[in-house]
């Protein structure tokens, strides 16, 4: 029989991103996610994802300055949002947004890898301009003018809600976005490298990933698990919560992973954050909701929480709402998509996977009047 899941294939080799499932790691170029995350900032894991090294003091400033330029959109793309916002879900809007992008590419057409890692950045620099473009013209409001003199992280929560954002909120969005950044040949991933395997365009490639990260199997966790928090009410209920879902076999969101084994290590920093985040924020009881749910899931089920599972709780004290929460995955996820599809483009062959028969065979042709 075929590996449906494909779990035990490995479908490409990569510099990017590596997993250890047993021992609960995640390195990107070989530096542990922890250490990024404590140290790094999503600027310096672009550049890193991108050039598989860390940068010198002017090349951060130079990718930085390049994704600060970078967020303006094109007045057609406001337009459009203006359009998606009335009646068309995040995810939606981000997937037909991006691809509607491809057409105000200043690079257009041009497929050299010098136009690839230019059309990398605007992606990477324009999805957060995006996603907080519609999140205001859907509740009535204006959009916010990117600001160039702030980092990326805290420059979406400028333009999503239209005012300084606070220092701290801004460095535990731009940790977050550190941690979603790229997490090898996931779904979206391998579906972005499939397609550039044909030699389609980025845009297209893109899209694609988006379409992928669209399906619950794949994303929405996190948007799932916030909503698991609010139902919850409060820590003391979790326990009979989680019990009655199991009972009715359906899913604890923001648990296990076809991967990890145990604890996943983003998961680790964000539960972290979002015990500092609700503190800071006066929402401990989120926190402890989501550590009541942490607790009885693994002493009912023996499962561990995801890196969706805390994220949700850190973007909600943040002010994301919960349906913008899988497009914000997308938004840090879109630097590891771009080097994926860079690093396809550059050692390729088309990707063909072959296939089973498991139909009927040597059957008889029988004419339509003698089909009962």
């Amino acid at each position: 029989m075929a590996d449906k899941g494909l779990r035990e294939v490995i479908a490409a080799d990569t510099k990017l991103s590596d997993i250890n499932g047993e021992q609960g790691t995640l390195s990107y170029v070989g530096y542990e996610i922890q250490d990024l995350a404590e140290h790094s900032t999503f600027e310096e894991v672009v550049y890193l994802l991108h050039h598989l090294e860390l940068p010198t003091g002017p090349e951060l400033e130079g990718v930085a300055a390049s994704l600060a330029n970078q967020r303006d959109l094109h007045p057609f793309q406001v337009q459009l949002m203006r359009t998606l916002a009335e009646q068309t879900s995040p995810m939606s809007m981000l997937r037909t947004s991006v691809s509607a992008a491809s057409a105000f590419d200043p690079d257009g057409w041009d497929e050299s890898a010098d136009a690839q890692a230019r059309k990398a950045l605007r992606l990477v620099a324009k999805t957060a301009s995006l996603i907080t473009t519609y999140h205001r013209l859907r509740t009535g409001m204006e959009a916010v003018t990117p600001n160039p003199a702030l980092p990326h992280a805290a420059d979406f929560l400028w333009m999503l809600h239209g005012t300084e954002p606070d220092p701290e909120d801004a460095r535990v969005l731009d940790i977050t976005f550190v941690l979603y950044a790229d997490h090898t040949m996931n779904a979206s991933t391998f579906t972005a490298r499939i397609v550039a395997s044909t030699l389609a365009d980025m845009f297209s490639a893109i899209t694609a990933a988006i379409g992928t990260l669209k399906g619950p199997l794949h994303g929405g966790a996190n948007e799932e698990a916030m909503k698991s928090f609010e139902e919850v009410g409060k820590p003391e209920n979790a326990e009979a919560y989680v019990r009655d879902r199991l009972e009715r076999h359906e899913k604890i969101f923001g648990f296990g992973h076809a991967v990890y084994k145990t604890y996943d290590p983003r998961a680790r920093v964000l539960k972290r954050l979002s015990k500092e985040a609700c503190e800071r924020a006066g929402k401990t009881h989120l926190h402890e909701i989501a550590e009541a749910i942490e607790k009885a899931t693994f002493e009912q089920k023996g499962l561990y929480p995801n890196v969706d599972f805390y994220a949700a709780a850190v973007f909600h004290v943040l002010g994301i709402p919960t349906d913008l929460m899988t497009p914000v995955f997308a938004a840090a996820r879109m630097a590891g998509w771009t080097a994926h599809v860079r690093e396809q483009y550059a050692d390729n062959k088309v990707i063909r996977p072959g296939s089973r028969y498991v139909g009927p065979t040597q059957q008889k042709w029988v004419p339509l009047e003698e089909r009962s």
